[in-house]
């Protein structure tokens, strides 16, 4: 039976859903199903292609002719690779909204992600760079539940975003003031664009709110650009060097960010900054932790101090 998709709401609110796709034809359905199903009704959605050649532009044009209102636009994206596309389609300066949610082409969205996101988001100023996310459950390709996504524990600091991200961008929804950041910022890349929002609301001690509650299905399958990261996974990334690569990308980029941080987290990174020159272990470890540099888990924490003692961040 084919899918009865609803029409446009008049809540005052309205949140436009940011969407790359790129071959995504096998999982896109259930996606856009999942995002017409929401309880939260006044979205639209804006869809930037890298260059599919499945079907996926077909599914999208399929689902924009099926509203009776204009609540769906499709583009051309980079042809760089999702993350180029994420960080252009949102800061595009020419979509207009007051608030974004981030969305992945093979997700499903509990039906109350965007309602959940909204209740909080509401409460915070406009003027005040709000970012909101949670914890994710994983499916596999056939959606079924597999597990859920690392709890983590503590409050979403500049601190902590430093050294990880809590923030996936599938579960991401901010407001203007957030996307506002990410376009003075400049940058045109990054290691992640969903650690690159976390890490910039942070420095700018914005508000975050990490929801345990999972409002999302993350589907693993072959085709994954990012999946579940095992723990060998991430040993390897470590000794590979690529989690120091990472880190020296993201302080480079605030390093031109100083301007919108507070004098709080620009003491913090120039102290984050010396204790990764320093040559004594214990040195660096003090250092970090009178910072308050830390990740959000016990067993993160732990691989934070394998990090130091080999030199890798």
């Amino acid at each position: 039976m084919a899918a009865q998709y609803h029409t446009c709401s008049p809540d005052e609110r309205a949140i436009t859903i940011l969407m790359c796709t790129y071959n995504g034809a096998r999982f896109l359905s259930d996606q856009l199903l999942s995002i017409d199903q929401q309880t939260f009704r006044n979205w639209r959605l804006v869809a930037s292609d890298d260059g599919s050649n499945d079907q996926t532009l077909k599914i999208l044009n399929h689902f924009k002719s099926a509203r009776d209102c204009d609540r769906v636009s499709i583009r051309q994206g980079t042809r760089r690779g999702p993350f180029r596309n994420f960080l252009q389609l949102t800061c595009d300066q020419s979509i207009k909204g007051e608030f974004f949610a981030l969305c992945d082409q093979d997700d499903i969205w509990e039906a109350d992600k965007l309602r959940r996101a909204l209740d909080w988001l509401v409460k915070i100023p406009a003027s005040v760079p709000a970012l909101y996310c949670s914890r994710t459950s994983y499916i596999d390709a056939a959606g079924r539940f597999i597990g859920h996504s690392r709890l983590f524990i503590g409050r979403p600091t500049f601190a902590n975003a430093l050294v990880e991200n809590l923030a996936g961008g599938h579960t991401m929804v901010f407001n203007e003031a957030t996307r506002q950041l990410l376009v003075a910022s400049g940058a045109t890349s990054a290691p992640a664009h969903d650690w690159l929002i976390y890490l910039l609301v942070t420095a700018a001690e914005g508000a975050v709110k990490y929801e345990r509650h999972p409002t999302v299905r993350y589907r693993l399958h072959a085709d994954n650009v990012i999946g579940r990261p095992a723990w060998r996974t991430r040993l390897d990334a470590l000794l590979r060097n690529q989690f120091q690569k990472c880190i020296g990308e993201n302080t480079t980029i605030l390093s031109k960010f100083r301007p919108y941080m507070t004098d709080n987290t620009r003491t913090i990174l120039d102290g984050f900054s010396r204790l990764r020159e320093r040559r004594s272990l214990l040195v660096r470890i003090w250092g970090l932790y009178r910072l308050g540099v830390h990740r959000g888990s016990f067993l993160g924490n732990i691989g934070l101090l394998i990090a130091i003692a080999l030199r890798k961040i």
